[in-house]
């Protein structure tokens, strides 16, 4: 996914007396500005981003990217918001266009603001979500000269981004802006950064900014070949036991509603990826929820069983595989991507369809009924395997024991969250147990409802994720399930959230450990708990009150439901110290690089593999 052109480092500084709060400029646009004309390089970086349809940017301020903020304070169109931490920036910009669809705006100034944005892009990078990065940078005379706040930004992103730019002339940089916002949303979506030397925003241009657009040398396939599509259709059709793989490409193509149709037109089981959650509602008959390491075990004997896989928009990685050489042995394998890198990446093709997952869905459906007809065939056919598939939900059904003399049980906090909130509620996370148990107890019916970090695994996402996705869909119930690890590393994110008074919940399912951490140690390391649990850590409820929201302390199987009820209707940011039991891991569990069919139900098995 790397389309980078290296460019010298850049430069700018970083003003930490600037106050920090949010500067609301106008609001949100419809991709027409007000006005048409433009004085600076700055002005044109704004146009550029209100002509995109940019409405929300997440940032900090600072010395080299100052103009920009400066042309920020006249527009009608733009909302910024101050975050803690350019982390939390590019956070919430990752969860905005997850959420709305459409890319995540996130700025920092030079040097350490850069940086400090670069675990956040390398994020969206691993999970192709769309992000455009803004940074300051020193002047073009300076830029080599090791100024102050000086960094090679472009050269330091560059393998985590679709493309970086280093805007070199004012007369240029709106259409680089508006390029790299195009890019970032079109075909495999992804982060792009545009690094902004501080004398070509303040230097003087009358060029104002068209419509973005994509370079002329980028042209994402649409439709898949015709004649590979009829050949998969014929696969598809003669197979005796097959699955749908739906990865997270499916939701980035909004294609979800293609998928739901297909599924249910020919009866075909479906098996989602952990980005691919909410694709397919977990709540049909149809649906095996989500595969891979701590995937259901219904889902992993799908995979371990099937002869014919249709996956769309999914990479294969690691975790969802375990050992490639016993992914899905006897399938046939039907691989969907819209980008032909992915193509036999780490699972064999034996029929690739490049194209977008929508278009590509619809040419299948068309396909498929000619197949069918060849043949002389229906969903019938398929009948038996998915009463298999049934008889593996009840025999592998997800459960967990929670005696009464036993601490507070993380999977029935979520169970019974997902009860109380709404149908359409969305739910982020960071990243260890609590993310996997908020995935295997949550039930998910809708798109862009799940909302959290896969690929690259970035603990802290959660807090700035939730204000992301908040402010992408205000009128949305939204909860953040967080461990005390992973709350800790962007904690001073919720200072946001109640300075913008957004009504979001944050749990943390506390059980004073880098959990999954010591869930490896306990079973791959002879039990040596290194650096994996807390001697002390804070009073998160009390922690939320000093920050200004509201702390709720759950200890007790027995007021789950209040407690809930309490944070839920308090409007602004709560946080629930779910005081979870330590001992609690996370099942069912392939080992990695296992073979996904021989799973784990507990630690004793999980010894036994």
């Amino acid at each position: 996914m790397s389309e980078q052109t290296p460019v010298s480092p850049p430069e700018g500084e970083r003003t930490d007396t600037e106050e920090q709060t949010t500067e609301t400029t106008g609001q949100p646009g419809d991709g027409t500005t007000t006005n048409d004309t433009v004085s600076t390089g700055a002005e044109s970086v704004v146009a550029a981003l209100e002509q995109a349809g940019a409405e929300t940017l997440f940032g900090v301020q600072g010395g080299a990217i100052m103009p920009v903020y400066d042309a920020l304070y006249d527009s009608e169109e733009l909302t910024h918001i101050t975050m803690a931490h350019e982390q939390g920036a590019s956070h919430a910009a990752d969860a905005y266009g997850i959420v709305s669809g459409k890319p995540g705006v996130c700025l920092a100034t030079s040097g350490p603001g850069a940086t400090n944005l670069v675990t956040g892009l390398a994020d969206a990078n691993m999970d192709s979500d769309p992000v455009i990065a803004l940074t300051g940078q020193v002047p073009t005379n300076f830029v080599g000269n090791d100024a102050f706040q000086e960094t090679d930004t472009v050269g330091v992103t560059q393998p985590v981004t679709k493309h970086s730019y280093f805007a070199a002339d004012a007369d240029t940089v709106g259409t680089e802006v508006g390029e790299a916002f195009a890019l970032a949303d079109e075909g495999r979506q992804g982060p792009t950064l545009v690094d902004l030397p501080k004398d070509v925003t303040q230097g003087e241009t009358d060029a104002f900014p068209g419509t973005p657009e994509t370079p002329d040398t980028y042209n994402p396939p649409t439709e898949a070949d015709a004649d590979a599509v009829d050949s998969a259709a014929a696969a598809l059709a003669e197979a005796e036991r097959p699955v749908i793989l739906a990865g997270g490409g499916v939701i980035k193509a909004d294609a979800s509603d293609e998928l739901r149709q297909f599924a249910k037109e020919y009866e075909i089981p479906v098996i989602t990826t952990m980005p691919g959650i909410g694709s397919f509602p977990e709540d049909h008959e149809l649906s095996l929820e989500w595969a891979g390491m701590h995937g259901t075990g219904y889902a992993n004997m799908a995979i371990t069983n099937t002869d014919c896989m249709l996956a769309i928009g999914t990479r294969f990685d690691d975790r969802l595989t375990g050992g490639v050489e016993t992914f899905a042995p006897d399938a046939e394998l039907i691989h969907v991507d819209i980008d032909p890198a992915e193509i036999s990446k780490n699972i064999e093709a034996d029929h690739p369809l490049i194209g977008d997952a929508k278009h590509v869905l619809r040419q299948l459906d068309d396909a498929m009924a000619v197949a069918y007809e060849a043949l002389d065939t229906s969903p019938e056919a398929y009948a038996e395997w998915r009463e298999q598939c049934q008889e593996w939900k009840a025999e592998y059904e997800m459960e967990y024991d929670m005696p009464e003399d036993e601490p507070l049980k993380p999977q029935y906090v979520v169970e019974r969250y997902s009860e109380l909130a709404d149908d359409d509620a969305i739910v982020t996370t960071g990243v260890g147990q609590h993310q996997m148990w908020a995935s295997q107890f949550w039930t998910f019916t809708e798109p862009r409802t799940w909302v959290s970090s896969h690929g690259l695994g970035t603990m802290g996402y959660g807090v700035p994720s939730a204000i992301g996705a908040k402010i992408a869909a205000p009128d949305k119930e939204v909860v953040c399930f967080d461990g005390d690890g992973s709350f800790l590393m962007t904690v001073q994110e919720l200072s946001v959230a109640v300075r913008e008074d957004l009504d979001i919940t944050y749990v943390v399912l506390n059980n004073e450990a880098v959990g999954m951490v010591r869930q490896w140690q306990d079973g791959f390391y002879e039990g040596r708990r290194m650096a994996s649990e807390y001697p002390w850590i804070p009073q998160f409820d009390m922690l939320a009150e000093a920050f200004g929201a509201r702390g709720f302390r759950l200890e007790d199987p027995e007021e789950v439901d209040e407690v809930i009820e309490k944070a839920r209707s308090y409007d602004g940011p709560a946080v629930i110290d779910a005081i979870i039991d330590p001992a609690e891991n996370v099942y069912p569990m392939v080992p990695s690089g296992g073979d996904n069919g021989l799973f784990a139900l507990n630690g004793d098995q999980l010894g036994d593999l």
